[in-house]
């Protein structure tokens, strides 16, 4: 498989990646080969292998950070949510719950305070957040039970942000690219999301 992006002639590289001319326009050219099977073999390993390896040694802090939950907060402990996978391929993520039971139906009554432009959704001092919330979400420990969808293949430990499917249906073309590779429960995306906050 190749793809092929028009840049600028002194524009953008990436390793791997020739600078090539394709009907006088000059394009970067990215040919995936079998050795491309191999790099995801050996990720899906390390994935699978990191992956068990934080669920064994981060159980006592799971265990202790659910009981929190459970005792602060009140049930569910955890949430589920339909998210946007691979290939297109919806899947359940699973976080610790960050926010009122209630949240998604009180979405609506809170969009015209969303801070970012699309589909997804920010806001700053949200008031579905429950108590523990706001802590969980500031040190990124609601996102510890997605080691579960690393182990299942649904998700990478390193990858873009599994977006929802109201997101992905309003996604231009090159977006979709996103869709080419698994979610991660870190990217470049949440740190440079968490720098900003």
């Amino acid at each position: 498989k190749i793809v092929r992006i028009p840049v600028d002639e002194h524009g953008l590289t990436l390793p791997g990646g020739r600078l090539e001319e394709f009907d006088g326009i000059p394009v970067l050219s990215l040919v995936y080969a079998p050795d491309r099977v191999v790099g995801l073999a050996i990720k899906r390993l390390i994935d699978l292998a990191l992956g068990a390896l934080a669920l064994v040694v981060l159980a006592p802090v799971l265990a202790v950070i659910a009981l929190w939950i459970r005792l602060v907060d009140g049930g569910p402990v955890l949430f589920h949510q339909t998210r946007v996978g691979l290939h297109g391929r919806p899947f359940s993520v699973v976080k610790f719950r960050t926010m009122s039971p209630d949240a998604e139906e009180r979405l609506d009554e809170l969009r015209e305070r969303n801070e970012i432009h699309g589909q997804a959704f920010k806001v700053t001092d949200d008031p579905r957040l429950t108590r523990s919330g706001r802590f969980l979400r500031a040190t990124s420990l609601d996102e510890l039970p997605q080691l579960w969808n690393v182990i299942r293949g649904e998700m990478s430990l390193v990858g873009p942000r599994p977006p929802l499917p109201r997101e992905v249906d309003g996604y231009d073309l090159w977006h979709r690219r996103r869709l080419s590779m698994k979610p991660g429960i870190t990217g470049l995306w949440q740190v440079q999301g968490r720098r900003f906050e």
